[in-house]
């Protein structure tokens, strides 16, 4: 027995030996170099400045004087890109200016537009320490990883319980300003989100996990100038077709032959199939049965609804099992996700992870980032960071 007994223990000090060869293995002697994207902070190009010059207003104070319902502060951001701006904004400025709204926003697409001389006029000029770039970079990656991670840190508890508040938090999270240019009580507040007592175990953690391969794909959302590029052309061909839009009356619905009486409604771009197609219906299983915390599992139901016509050949069917978006889209909803559409602000998406589905409205903050947000229970995620074919857009509703 007793030879037995040090044989299990011989056994057991095998594996964690192997276990411990196996952590030293994940982290990376020489993990790879950082390339920061240098007008990464510049998510709103647009020709404000150069319409507002046009027009004789040298100083932003004399347009700001014509704009008493946009903050100077606020400004000052959508001028120089920081922040992007809501439809009604820049309609306010474009009739400040007599301009047409879309004459503010820049086509981006245009081989002629060039970042760097358009970003130009708002740099300062400083010198910039490659060395704080790159952690600033890898702590903005450690920040979103985090928040991915646990639910419980909205944007409304890392303000009221850690001292950080969203526009602070904003700009972390996107890496706008490096670490030593925040003060003292930013800095406080980041190391009681990552639970470290000072800066110096706050860098050491980032660095710890940089090394481990941790944050690379939050990385490279962050850095890749493309990236941004492609976000920022969304931003702007979302504004353009607000702002070319017209109102339509609220309460149209369409009849839907699907499963009891569902009835169909457009969420926001999808059309529900005709009772009376020439072509025949392609229905749809209906997957989804509830687990905890508001995620639905992908289990294959007895139900079937009627596909949407221009919904893609990889739709399917998703019963919403909870109303985690609260009374809009109730628990006996079905809704259909369509990998080949992209997700949009205002929209609704379908969030795959290796547990199920979680729904969510997605959003831009007002840096630019795709947010993704659940009210039952109260989450935010960050969309940029998840791979794109786990973030599945909803085209249309069924209301059984």
């Amino acid at each position: 027995m007793a030879r037995t007994r040090s044989s299990l223990s011989a056994v057991e000090s095998s594996r964690v030996r192997d276990t411990a060869d196996k952590k030293r293995r994940t982290v990376r002697a020489d993990p790879p170099a950082i390339v920061p994207d240098r007008y990464r902070a510049f998510v709103f190009p647009n020709h404000i400045r150069e319409q507002r010059r046009l027009r004789g207003l040298q100083k932003l104070m004399a347009l700001g004087e014509r704009l008493p319902d946009i903050s100077y502060i606020r400004l000052s951001k959508i001028e120089r890109g920081e922040v992007v701006a809501r439809a009604d904004e820049l309609r306010q400025i474009a009739r400040a200016l007599e301009v047409a709204p879309t004459d503010l926003l820049i086509d981006l697409a245009d081989p002629a537009f060039d970042i760097a001389a358009w970003a130009l006029p708002f740099q300062d000029g400083r010198a910039i320490s490659q060395e704080e770039e790159q952690f600033t970079i890898q702590l903005a990656a450690a920040l979103r990883v985090l928040r991915n991670s646990d639910a419980t840190l909205t944007i409304a508890r890392l303000d009221k319980d850690f001292g950080l508040p969203p526009v602070i938090l904003s700009r972390l999270e996107n890496a706008h300003k490096t670490l030593d240019r925040w003060n003292a009580a930013t800095v406080a507040a980041v190391c009681r989100v990552f639970g470290v007592d000072d800066e110096h175990a706050l860098r050491a953690n980032v660095a710890d996990q940089y090394r481990r391969g941790k944050l690379d794909a939050a990385i490279a959302r962050i850095v890749d100038p493309a990236d941004r590029e492609q976000r920022a052309r969304e931003r702007n061909a979302a504004l353009s077709a607000e702002l070319a839009s017209v109102a339509k009356p609220a309460g149209h619905k369409a009849a839907s032959k699907t499963a009891g009486k569902a009835v169909a409604r457009r969420v926001p771009r999808a059309v529900s199939a005709a009772a009376n197609l020439p072509e025949p219906a392609r229905m749809l299983t209906v997957f989804g049965t509830p687990l905890a915390g508001g995620l639905i599992a992908f289990t294959r139901t007895d139900a079937v609804v009627e596909a949407p016509r221009d919904a893609g050949p990889k739709a399917f069917a998703l019963r919403v099992c909870r109303a985690t978006l609260g009374p809009g889209l109730p628990a006996s909803s079905i809704v259909v996700a369509d990998p080949d559409r992209p997700v949009t602000a205002g929209g609704l998406a379908a969030v795959r992870s290796d547990d199920g589905y979680r729904l969510v409205t997605v959003t831009f903050d007002r840096w630019g980032v795709t947010k993704g947000y659940s009210t039952t229970p109260d989450l935010e995620l960050d969309l940029d960071i998840c791979a794109p074919t786990d973030v599945v857009a909803v085209v249309a509703a069924f209301f059984v």
